[in-house]
This record gives C-alpha cells, sequence and structure tokens, in this order.
C-alpha cells in the first residue's frame, strides 16, 4: 500500500514538534489519528522513522533522511496547486532580494526552488550580507523584500516584519557524550564543558549572553564562522556546541556521530522572517514571492 500525502502531513508535523500530540494540536486531530498515519508510513517504507522515548519522540537516522522527502514532496504539491491558480505564463518582471548568510545556508535553497518553478520568467537577483545593512537597502527602496534573521530587526517602525519559522537552540553532543543518557540537561550542566561557538549572525552574541548567566563558565574551545567546522569539532569531541536547530544536519557526513538533545532554561530561539519596507507598495513579483516563501518553510 502506497503512503498518501495526508499520512506525509502527519509524519512531517510530528518530526518538527517533537511529539505526537503537538503534532496533534497542530493538525486539530486526534492524537490516535497522528499514530496510526505514522505506523502505516513506517510499515509503508519499512524503516522506523522515531524513536519513541517518555519525553517525545526523536527523529532516526533514516527518519532524518525521509523528512527531506517528505518536506519537497508536499512543497511540490502546493506548488502544484499555485500553478493553476496563477496565471505564470504572463508574470514576469524582476526582484532584488537580501539575505543573511544564515539564511543563504539553511533556508533560501528551498525557497528559491518553489519560487522559480512557479515563476520562471521572473529576472531575480539577490544579496547576502549582515542584517544591519540589508535593513539599510529595504528602507533606501534598493531591495524589494530580504530573508533574514528577524529577532534583531531595529526599525519596526519602517519595516514589515511576517515570520517564516522559529527555530529553538539545541544542545549538540559528540556520541558518548556524558549528557547524552541525562534524563533532563540544563545549562549548568555545561559548566567546564569546552564549549564551540558560532559567530555567524547573532549566533555569537546569543551565546555570549547564555553563558554570561551561569555561575560557572564554560571554556570556549574555538570560534568559527562555519557551521561545518563545529559539525566537524563537536563530531571529532573537541566540544559541545548550543546552535539553532535549523542548522542541524543529520545527514551530513558527520551527521551519524553528533546527538542534538533539548536544554531546560531561558534559551533564545532564531526567528527567520521575511521583512519589507512598510507602506510601500509590493509588486506582484514581490508579493508571489512572499507566498512562495511562506509555503516552502517548515518551522524547524
Amino acid at each position: 500500500m502506497a503512503f498518501t500525502l495526508r499520512q506525509l502531513q502527519f509524519f512531517v508535523a510530528a518530526a518538527e514538534r517533537g511529539s505526537v500530540s503537538g503534532a496533534a494540536r497542530a493538525l486539530s486531530i486526534s492524537q490516535s489519528s497522528v499514530t496510526e498515519a505514522i505506523q502505516s508510513l513506517e510499515d509503508d517504507l519499512g524503516v522506523v522513522l522515531f524513536e519513541r522515548r517518555a519525553r517525545g519522540l526523536d527523529l532516526t537516522h533514516k527518519g532524518s533522511l525521509f523528512l527531506r522527502h517528505a518536506t519537497q514532496i508536499l512543497g511540490d504539491v502546493s506548488t502544484a496547486r499555485m500553478a493553476f491558480r496563477e496565471e505564470i505564463s504572463s508574470v514576469s518582471g524582476r526582484l532584488s532580494l537580501g539575505v543573511t548568510s544564515l539564511v543563504a545556508g539553511y533556508v533560501l535553497s528551498d525557497i528559491l526552488s518553489r519560487f522559480r518553478r512557479a515563476w520562471p520568467q521572473v529576472e531575480l537577483s539577490a544579496i547576502e550580507d549582515n542584517g544591519d545593512y540589508l535593513q539599510h537597502l529595504l528602507i533606501g527602496g534598493e531591495l524589494d523584500v530580504a530573508v533574514m534573521l528577524s529577532s534583531t530587526i531595529r526599525d519596526r517602525a519602517a519595516l514589515q516584519v511576517e515570520s517564516l519559522l522559529v527555530s529553538p537552540y539545541r544542545l549538540w553532543l559528540p556520541l558518548g557524550h556524558r549528557l547524552a543518557d541525562a534524563e533532563a540537561i540544563t545549562l549548568d550542566d555545561l559548566a567546564g564543558e569546552q564549549l564551540i561557538v558560532l559567530t555567524v549572525d547573532e549566533i555569537e552574541e546569543s551565546t555570549r549572553r547564555l553563558m554570561g548567566a551561569l555561575s560557572v563558565k564554560p571554556d570556549i574551545a574555538f570560534r568559527t564562522r562555519s557551521v561545518e567546522a563545529v559539525r566537524s569539532l563537536v563530531a571529532t569531541g573537541a566540544g559541545v556546541a548550543l546552535l539553532p536547530s535549523l542548522v542541524y544536519r543529520p545527514w551530513s557526513l558527520e551527521g551519524d556521530r553528533i546527538e542534538i538533545r533539548d536544554v531546560s532554561g531561558d534559551l533564545p530561539s532564531v526567528q527567520v522572517g521575511l521583512v519589507w519596507r512598510k507602506g510601500a507598495p509590493l509588486s506582484s513579483v514581490a508579493r508571489n514571492f512572499i507566498r512562495a516563501a511562506q509555503g516552502a518553510v517548515p518551522e524547524r
């Protein structure tokens, strides 16, 4: 029996929220419906997609791989439906887009793929820069829209912000780390650990604020602008890292050597959003891009 789109929707909701109950609330259905859909999907695929734990669901390695396919399938279906609602053959024009570096590496590709499939005739130019400079370009009318970390937008009076996803910080650990089997992890449990710090966008400042609240500070073992460097260093036991879950890639080369865990306490989250100049008329191309972005980005 082939799996259905409904099963994929239930699976993605459970993966995003980390529990059957969370998926049921988000979809306004019963928990038994989610459980049955996931079980049928696992039976059809012949793999275990989730590890069932007392605190919820954790994706297995195969589950993480399948999540990419499921998200792509649902996005393609949404794009196909959109294609019949729009006269795409007549839509053309230009779009000037801004992105921050974290967005460019981990969010933008899905958005652009969906947008280009639906509106192939639009000429798109994109610039990657820091958030402050992109805000300057937006206010000056040099960009139509930006996809960026929106939690640090300074001029809310001049800019319209619409959230795309909220990504909580989680703890990255090498396999076999002493905290991997802990029932609960707090920030204080990180005292004395070697910490790998990512210095991209707002990540370093958020990490600094977190560490400032601890009575015993972790040792900063390495600072880097490369997520790949963080991934390799954690995988080889050089330290641990606190990073937003959107940059976690279990299917990467080191993915099977890293575990991620929730940390209790007042942790920040990364908010990615669409930003454009408030009060300025949006072109039809910009409105189409915003719709494409809203449908392309799952919560992480």
